[in-house]
């Protein structure tokens, strides 16, 4: 009889004890004492190749330590059990970790962040005119006090060159004054459906005064714009006030034709007089060498240069 594990079995059974159990089938079947470690060594041999599996996988460079020391292993299964390492999940280094969850949180924001675009670029007409109830009153016009609060939420002086370029893309009929359908017009061509969108086309408004064709009509357009509809002229302070803000910064003989109109006897300026003084304003030489007496200059313009010459001969 041998002893295995403290039971006694057959001697002629002792070398069977490691080996496979016959097929079924076979006619031999196995020791009933042998079955317990006929299984226990394929469970061995089972976990020996799941630890070497495992070790494959270990990112610390401690694979072959651990390969040699559990071929060496000829102790219970059960200890074998115990001491093989649990398998771990693959783990990448902290900052793989990092770029992958900012790559992942990228995406998801770069989408959310082009809808988010797409809906705030798209002009709303509703969201407009909400805008212009804001400031019009019972009749449905922005009138002066509405005018003054306008100009402060979008912060611009009402006397500043950008209201009446604004009022021109508008085409406002009087000055100080919006109706609905100015500013519903107006602003679905500036595609401006609050204050931040308006802000936002400042310089392209200031740039139209660089434009020589858009300042002409801008020019043309403040003369009906700044008189009174029931006159055909503007009276002569309107019409200092309205020169100063379009030609004050950018014609040289400015200062002195506003002298000169201070002095002169006109109370008025009509619509061929204002048209003139541009086309002054840009064809005449500031030292006046190039101006033609016999040209067909409103007598305004012929006396403002006789007046002008005295000034500089004296």
């Amino acid at each position: 009889m041998t002893s295995v594990e403290g039971r006694r079995i057959p001697a002629t059974k002792a070398h069977d004890v490691f080996r496979r159990p016959p097929p079924a089938g076979s006619g031999g079947a196995p020791a009933e004492c042998g079955a317990v470690p006929l299984i226990l060594a394929d469970f061995h041999q089972i976990s020996r190749t799941f630890n070497r599996l495992n070790l494959k996988e270990d990112l610390n460079g401690q694979g072959d330590q651990n390969i040699d020391s559990s071929s060496q292993c000829t102790c219970s299964v059960f200890w074998c059990a115990h001491k093989m390492p649990v398998k771990k999940k693959r783990k990448s280094s902290g900052s793989e970790d990092a770029s992958m969850k900012k790559c992942r949180i990228s995406s998801f924001c770069r989408v959310q962040t082009a809808s988010r675009l797409i809906s705030d670029d798209s002009f709303s007409s509703k969201k407009c005119l909400a805008w212009f109830y804001e400031y019009a009153g019972a009749d449905e016009v922005v009138g002066p006090e509405g005018m003054e609060k306008f100009c402060e939420d979008i912060g611009v002086e009402p006397e500043n060159i950008i209201m009446l370029v604004l009022a021109w893309k508008l085409e406002a009929q009087n000055m100080g004054f919006f109706t609905k359908e100015e500013w519903l017009k107006g602003m679905t061509s500036l595609q401006c459906d609050c204050t931040e969108r308006l802000q936002g086309k400042f310089d392209y408004l200031r740039s139209q005064l660089n434009d020589l064709s858009a300042f002409k009509q801008i020019y043309r357009y403040a003369f009906d714009f700044a008189r009174d509809k029931d006159q055909r002229s503007l009276d002569i302070d309107t019409a200092k006030s309205m020169l100063a803000l379009l030609l004050g910064r950018t014609w040289a003989l400015f200062s002195a034709f506003y002298q000169f109109l201070e002095q002169s006897k006109y109370r008025v300026m009509n619509k061929d007089q204002w048209f003139n003084v541009l086309e002054f304003s840009r064809t005449v030489l500031a030292d006046l060498s190039n101006y033609d007496e016999d040209g067909a200059w409103p007598v305004l313009l012929d006396e403002f240069v006789e007046w002008q010459k005295t000034r500089q001969s004296s």
